[in-house]
């Protein structure tokens, strides 16, 4: 009987983002849910008066089970969203201010964004997952940017960054740190830092010093001292917030092992 080669469906992922869709949240604006709460729902901005969370998501983890790609979900998801009437520009009303604007609602650039912020939040959630798994036998991360001259300078600094997975440093700089960031985190043993080292690679295993900006959320008036580099709203840990969001959710649905009688 030969091999079965087919890759494993990323159950930790999946599981992350099940855990954000039992709560779907209609926004009107992105800063309408902020860094941490997006770990324990869904939302898509623009969607408040609109029926169409429930099918987002739905495709989003029908992607994410099956390994397909943005042009297989958007050919999808396109026609249902158009038929809702979700597509193109429209006036809205904004529930906060209560005027009218004009707003972008479905297009293939925003569902680009939709597909890649969902995919790398919930595979962020599913590394975390095993990086707590593998904490005794692995205790370092790697921050690891992409080498191709396009990621950004504040990123492309960080990379070969290399620190205890507890350190503080990930509290604030654990990829993904933007729309579109590429950067991942590699779990780590001594052994391993040992042969990056001898391979030539410039390990810093001090963190780099952290600077500020303040930046004030228009929705709610909120001022955040956001670290530079860091797009506002992401200036968090998505991983680990995906991980114990979907632990906490698991441990409510498990029954208690002596019952009261």
């Amino acid at each position: 009987m030969p091999a079965d080669f087919t890759p494993l469906p990323p159950r930790a992922a999946i599981a992350a983002l099940q855990t954000r869709g039992f709560t779907l949240r209609p926004t009107f604006a992105w800063q309408d849910v902020y860094a941490e709460d997006h770990a324990a729902m869904f939302t898509v901005a623009k969607s408040a008066g609109h029926d169409i969370l429930s099918e987002i998501w739905n495709a989003l983890l029908m992607a994410l089970e099956d390994g397909e790609t943005f042009e297989t979900f958007a050919r999808r998801i396109k026609p249902e969203l158009v038929r809702k009437g979700w597509w193109g520009e429209a006036i809205e009303e904004d529930p906060d201010t209560g005027e009218s604007v004009k707003v972008r609602l479905g297009s293939m650039r925003r569902l680009r964004t939709i597909f890649d912020a969902n995919m790398n939040v919930s595979y962020a959630a599913g590394h975390w997952s095993m990086f707590e798994d593998l904490r005794s036998s692995r205790p370092f991360l790697r921050y690891v940017a992409v080498q191709d001259g396009l990621t950004r300078p504040e990123h492309q600094r960080l990379h070969n960054v290399v620190l205890p997975v507890d350190h503080e440093f990930w509290n604030l700089y654990a990829p993904p740190n933007g729309w579109n960031c590429r950067c991942t985190l590699q779990s780590l043993s001594p052994r391993d830092i040992d042969r990056l080292v001898a391979e030539g690679e410039d390990i810093k295993f001090d963190p780099p010093p952290i600077s500020f900006r303040e930046w004030t959320n228009k929705r709610t008036g909120e001022v955040r001292q956001v670290p530079d580099g860091i797009d506002p709203g992401w200036d968090y840990n998505p991983g680990r917030a995906g991980h114990e969001a979907t632990m906490e959710r698991l441990l409510q649905r498990v029954p208690p092992e002596f019952p009261d009688e």
